[in-house]
């Protein structure tokens, strides 16, 4: 009674952990609370930035104990080329700056508690990077920028000289739609902030007690500082073999934003279009199926209702994936109402399509109607597993980097996942071996075993799906340039929908279905004149080569594993009505 009540509330369980997961986490406005932590190392986010993208980063009520001016803690912020070239450091970098390393870029945030202030450490790469203190001096920014560009005079890539001549004495370009501006040089509080070197910029702390907090805005200004960024938190000292460990706590709201107002990072930006017209697509294919479901003469098993919906299903979960990417990209949140739906939706999809696949592998309603013991209790495997991977996936989409358990949520969800694209094959290869072992003694398996080439095709199809979707898809993923990330979701999404075409078209309901007619060595067809699970072995076999005016027609029939062999001669080509 306990189970069945425990079997019956898991659903909601789960429901509510995915509410709970989505409510933790603000998408690209990100609010971490750190308490107590002693790691090291812990990455913070990561994000693609176009030209006049923003970084804002405010740290509030930040913490170490024991309290040590001399320490060395701070951020790094890293320019990299893609998430290939993501670092693991085995030593504290903010002791290391390499400034002439050209696959990454550093810009280095180091606390100097002692005099209430963040100095910065850039790369040379890196040095005219734009570091504000406030977002106040921005929106001015931006808009010398813009005059810059439509000038064909764009800041930083010629002396800085040219640049801080009054725009007054310049005369206006003569397109109205250009915008104006009499900002040359935009002042902050350490003086020309179009002149000021990523090295020079000092960041003031206010203190609270014990507590410090400071603002600063990263802004890329320039074609060349367009990239990933990776922003990490560094406690130099709990590295080495002998730490002294120290903990930090503090709270982090920050803001990552492309030009135009896109929350989204530079590689996620085609991403709400690309769900949009996959989940067109796979509606249209999905009513194109059961149209052909409804018009099929030949008899339709409830498989081919089950492969439908699942085709709506996924249809409905690139939709709502869509719209969440969307409510991201226009107002840097998730809006919690489509995430629920987005979650649940991806969560049917996942148990449906492996439950699918394994009830086709098994040959369930094509070529017998009772699964095996064996085969029920995969289902009772696969069933589960796939929730817990659907929830893990959720969770870890949901899970800011600097989570402890992100990287456990991680490693959890590949081995799951790899888990049960292993159990869905084990349908398919016992029906072979089976029929392999029974083969040698049994004529009716032979016949059988024939039929298999079609499970041979399909075990063959589930294995190139698996390894492109997990394995070609994830190198894919790590090798493009940061503005093609997209790309890994389109390919991933394209094989789906082949996949799933390629799966309707041999399985589709037909008389001549490869199931239930192959062809022999010895060109004999055999032509099976039902076409249910329950008579598969009723099958008329037709002698060609023989030169008589009449036919002979040997029917056989299987009944119960028993031979019963019906020889009749006839004028009419037909066995029985």
């Amino acid at each position: 009674m306990v189970t069945a009540r425990f079997k019956a509330s898991l659903p909601l369980l789960l429901l509510l952990l995915l509410a709970a997961a989505v409510l933790r986490v603000d998408a690209r406005k990100h609010k971490l609370e750190i308490k107590n932590d002693k790691r090291p190392y812990f990455p913070i986010s990561t994000f693609g930035f176009y030209r006049l993208g923003h970084l804002v980063v405010d740290v509030h009520k930040f913490k170490i104990t024991p309290k040590d001016a001399d320490q060395k803690v701070g951020f790094i912020l890293e320019k990299i080329a893609n998430s290939y070239t993501e670092s693991r450091p085995e030593k504290c970098q903010l002791l290391n700056l390499q400034r002439n390393d050209k696959l990454v870029q550093h810009v280095f945030f180091v606390f100097d508690l002692k005099h209430k202030q963040v100095y910065l450490n850039c790369s040379d790469e890196m040095a005219q990077l734009h570091v504000l203190n406030s977002t106040e001096n921005l929106g001015e920014m931006e808009k010398v920028e813009e005059l810059a560009k439509f000038k064909d005079k764009y800041l930083f890539n010629k002396k800085v000289e040219r640049h801080r001549r009054d725009v007054i004495d310049d005369e206006p370009p003569a397109d109205s739609s250009i915008p104006t501006t009499t900002v040359a040089a935009v002042k902050g509080p350490t003086g020309d902030l179009f002149n000021q070197k990523c090295n020079d910029v000092k960041i003031n702390m206010t203190t609270d007690g014990e507590y410090y907090s400071f603002k600063f805005v990263v802004y890329v200004a320039r074609e060349k500082e367009e990239g990933l960024y990776n922003l990490n938190f560094h406690n130099c000292m709990n590295y080495g073999p002998n730490p002294t460990t120290s903990a930090i706590d503090m709270f982090l709201e920050i803001e990552e934003m492309n030009p135009d107002d896109n929350y989204l990072s530079a590689g996620e930006m085609p991403l709400p279009a690309l769900y949009f017209m996959m989940a067109l697509l796979f509606f249209l294919s999905a009513c194109f199926w059961f149209f052909l479901l409804k018009k099929s003469r030949d008899p339709v098993f409830k498989i081919h209702y089950l492969m439908g919906v699942l085709v709506v299903i996924k249809s409905f979960s690139l939709l709502f994936h869509g719209v969440n990417y969307h409510m991201i990209q226009t107002h840097g949140v998730h809006m919690e109402a489509w995430a629920v739906m987005y979650y649940i939706m991806h969560l049917l999809k996942g148990a449906l399509l492996f439950t699918v696949l394994a009830l086709i592998g098994s040959g369930w309603a094509f070529i017998k109607h009772v699964l095996s013991s064996k085969e029920r209790k995969i289902f009772i495997i696969i069933i589960p597993l796939q929730i817990i991977a659907n929830t893990a996936t959720i969770i870890v989409e949901e899970t800011e980097e600097s989570n402890k358990d992100h990287a456990q949520w991680v490693t959890l969800l590949f081995v799951i996942d790899f888990l049960c694209c292993g159990a869905i094959l084990l349908p398919v290869v016992w029906s072979i071996k089976h029929l392999q072992e029974a083969s040698q003694t049994d004529g009716k398996a032979a016949v059988n075993l024939r039929k298999l080439k079609l499970f041979r095709h399909f075990y063959i199809m589930i294995v190139c799906y698996i390894y492109f979707t997990r394995i070609i898809v994830y190198l894919l993923r790590i090798t493009v340039p940061f503005q093609y990330e997209w790309l890994d979701d389109m390919f991933r999404e394209m094989a789906t929908y082949v996949f799933f075409v390629m799966t309707g078209y041999k399985f589709r309901p037909a008389t001549n279905n490869p199931y239930f007619r192959v062809y022999d060595e010895d060109k004999e067809i055999e032509e099976v004149l039902t076409t249910t699970g329950l008579t598969e072995g009723i099958t008329q076999v037709n002698q060609h080569g023989k030169r008589q005016s009449k036919e002979n027609v040997e029917v056989e029939v299987f009944e119960d594993d028993e031979e019963v062999n019906l020889l009749n001669t006839q004028e009419s080509s037909h066995a029985f009505d």
